[in-house]
């Protein structure tokens, strides 16, 4: 037998490996979390990819960061279409303040991050851009940390669909936006005017198609637990693997997909389905994934600016919410509790920064540098403050309320 071949096997890091590799690392780093009993383990998870990310250790190579990126769309589909689902338009028409309170937040926050990196000699339009990533929240952190904590209530119902309003939103503008960013890098007209929409129409025509038929198998499938997971699940790969073959967004065709799935289904043929054990999988890998990707000098390079973003984003985003407060039935207490579960940001910030940066790397550095030393900041204590203000507002059972 060749000695050789089984050296070069023996040190092959396939997917398999990788994949087992990441979920047991960050169950590990998870359960340190739980058991320090000050944190969650979503922090754990964080932590780990950190540790083993290149930024630190190198563990977990850029090469190896690249080839886990599957796992993180998966992981990503899963959670954007879940909180579509969450997004009941009927309910939102009348509750108007619901809307407006996410509208203005987001809105608000936009404004607010744009000011503040103009003021600190950042290009108008790199400020706009990373302020329309701002907008976004990690709707990850507060299915996760709900979920850990079997959190019921109104401010964690609120906190969900302000999430998804504000990736809407996020999206949105920064869809509005790409013109120009063509433009400034000189692209043609036909780039300049029909990609953006390009992009954006056709994930939403593909979530359109995706939701009819999802509709249409669970109708014949009949209430059948096991094949409408099956379904979902379904429905998610397609809609990942279209997004990528005809080069739209699989995060807006993700989110758009959940939220049609749930207000075109009006016969309820779909089951409420909990992706359960299975979408913690997704979970735990999405966030090892995301401390891998913090880097140092990320934040180093972005320095003042990233903090700037911090804190410009938490208080417009608190007071957008507190401003509407007559409209809300919380009170004030759960209403600052609100504005705090929007502190995470990941997902979203990272894809659409990433989409840019496959457009235009030397453009997106400055972007990419102050979004990802924001990220490094709010992923650390996103999770953190979500918690706290989920406990905060008595959402939490009182016999989960001392221990992690």
């Amino acid at each position: 037998m060749n000695v050789q071949v089984l050296t070069q096997a023996s040190i092959h890091i396939n997917d398999f490996i990788l994949f087992g590799g990441i979920l047991l690392a960050g169950i590990i780093g998870g359960e340190v979390a739980h058991r320090t009993r000050y944190f969650p383990r979503i922090t754990g998870f964080i932590v780990v990819g950190f540790l083993l990310g290149p930024s630190l250790t190198g563990i977990l190579s850029d090469d190896m960061l690249e080839r886990a990126k599957i796992f993180t769309n998966i992981a990503l589909g899963l959670i954007l279409f879940q909180l579509g689902l969450q997004l009941d338009l009927k309910q939102i028409r009348q509750n108007i303040g619901l809307f407006a309170s996410g509208l203005t937040e987001g809105l608000l926050s936009f404004v607010a991050i744009t000011l503040v990196l103009v003021w600190m000699n950042v290009s108008l339009l790199h400020a706009l851009l990373v302020a329309a990533v701002g907008v976004s929240s990690s709707p990850a952190v507060v299915l996760l940390v709900s979920r850990e904590f079997d959190a019921k209530g109104p401010v964690t119902e609120r906190a969900l669909n302000h999430v998804a309003i504000n990736n809407f939103l996020s999206f949105f503008i920064f869809t509005l936006l790409l013109p120009f960013v063509h433009y400034s890098q000189h692209a043609s007209w036909l780039i300049i005017l029909l990609q953006p929409f390009y992009q954006a129409g056709l994930s939403l025509v593909l979530a359109f198609l995706l939701a009819s038929l999802c509709i249409w198998i669970a109708r014949h499938l009949g209430q059948n637990e096991s094949l409408q997971f099956a379904l979902l699940v379904g429905i998610i790969m397609v809609a990942i693997g279209l997004s990528n073959a005809f080069n739209c967004s699989n995060l807006l065709t993700l989110l758009a997909t959940g939220v049609l799935v749930r207000n075109m289904d009006r016969k309820d043929d779909l089951m409420l389905i909990e992706f359960g054990h299975a979408g913690d999988i997704f979970f735990v890998l999405l966030f090892v994934m995301a401390g891998a990707n913090l880097h140092i000098h990320a934040l180093i390079t972005a320095g003042w600016a990233a903090l700037a973003f911090v804190g410009a984003r938490f208080v417009s985003k608190s007071l957008g919410i507190l401003i509407l407060k007559p409209l809300s039935p919380l009170t004030l207490r759960q209403t600052a509790c609100l504005g705090l579960t929007q502190v995470p940001m990941a997902g979203m910030a990272i894809g659409l920064t990433g989409s840019l940066s496959s457009l235009y790397p030397m453009f997106s550095q400055e972007l990419t540098s102050i979004v990802l030393g924001a990220v490094a900041i709010l992923e650390s204590i996103g999770p953190i403050a979500t918690e706290y203000a989920l406990k905060q507002s008595g959402e939490i059972g009182q016999d989960k309320t001392i221990a992690h």
